[in-house]
């Protein structure tokens, strides 16, 4: 057994691997650590020698991590971001609430919960910066996990990773939205069935409420509106909703935010998980437990207050 903790192992080696797995060369990984090809490549050596396996393959091509690689990259990431954690954790704990904390988040929370929880860590903290980060579920748990953002808002996507853990906040039900001048608001008696030939905007093929919204259409004998839009941008599906007769699912909240968009009376039946998600293990700072703080103070009134809330059984 290799045990890592003889001494024989440095901080630099981790840093080492991580840059070559995200740079995929010797010379990109070299040229952001500011060190030159050589001392990248006896580095790499070394640690190869204390771990008895090869962690990169090399090709014409470039750098590519073995499965021992694959495996040692992921702790390596895991021990760097637990050390910037602990030089936060200390910074903080000498400045009171003064830091940073950065939020990952994308559609489901970034309208209402977590602009309201900012605003309130931010009356309790005005020397805390707060740094957002939008995109999808996986690129921002990588981020997490590699301790550049260090907690996730939104759609409680399943993690299918030991190393994420997930705090339930409440549930949204999704809603067919249209812009308040499209004919089906004037139409009496609106059902699916009647809204499957129009115009729609729709998530891309893999995205999760796409395959809860396609799986409802089927139970009831609807299929996939032909005349659809596929997009995974939420600012040029809003647009697009403003601007022309084009139906939308989209979470209630989001909805709810947009003066100039109006839900249907269509029950969808998806109602999606809201909360936060967090790297398993790994210490709060300070500024990570008041904002969880305020996002729970939140989510209690989201909770009372949202039309139409339906916790599923």
């Amino acid at each position: 057994m290799t045990d890592l903790a003889d001494g024989r192992l440095k901080l630099r080696h981790l840093r080492y691997v991580v840059a070559i797995a995200e740079q995929g060369s010797l010379v990109a990984a070299g040229e952001r650590l500011h060190i030159t090809q050589p001392v990248l490549t006896r580095g790499l050596r070394e640690l190869e020698s204390i771990l008895k396996v090869e962690l990169f393959e090399r090709s014409p091509r470039g750098m590519t991590a073995t499965l021992f690689g694959e495996v040692f990259v992921d702790h390596a990431r895991a021990v760097l971001a637990e050390l910037r954690q602990a030089g936060r954790h200390l910074e903080e704990l000498v400045d009171g609430h003064a830091g940073t904390v950065t939020i990952g988040t994308f559609l489901a929370g970034a309208s209402v919960l977590l602009p309201r929880a900012v605003a309130r860590v931010k009356a309790v903290a005005p020397d805390l910066t707060v740094i957002i980060r939008h995109g999808g579920p996986e690129a921002l748990y990588e981020a997490l996990l590699a301790g550049d953002v260090d907690l996730v808002v939104g759609t409680l996507e399943p993690a299918n990773n030991d190393r994420l853990r997930q705090h339930h906040l409440y549930y949204e039900p999704a809603r067919v939205v249209a812009r308040r001048q499209h004919p089906a608001h004037r139409r009496p008696g609106l059902t699916l069935a009647d809204l499957v030939g129009e115009l729609w905007s729709m998530p891309p093929a893999d995205n999760p409420q796409r395959r809860q919204f396609e799986e409802h259409l089927l139970s009831r004998g609807l299929s996939t509106p032909a005349n659809r839009i596929e997009c995974g941008s939420f600012l040029a599906v809003r647009a697009i909703a403003l601007e022309t007769d084009t139906l939308v699912v989209m979470p209630q909240l989001v909805a709810d935010t947009e003066p100039e968009l109006s839900a249907l009376p269509i029950d969808l039946g998806i109602v999606e998980s809201v909360g936060v998600t967090l790297p398993a293990g790994r210490q709060l700072t300070p500024t990570m437990l008041l904002m969880m703080r305020k996002l729970d103070e939140v989510a209690a009134e989201i909770r009372a207050t949202i039309s139409g809330y339906t916790q599923p059984t």
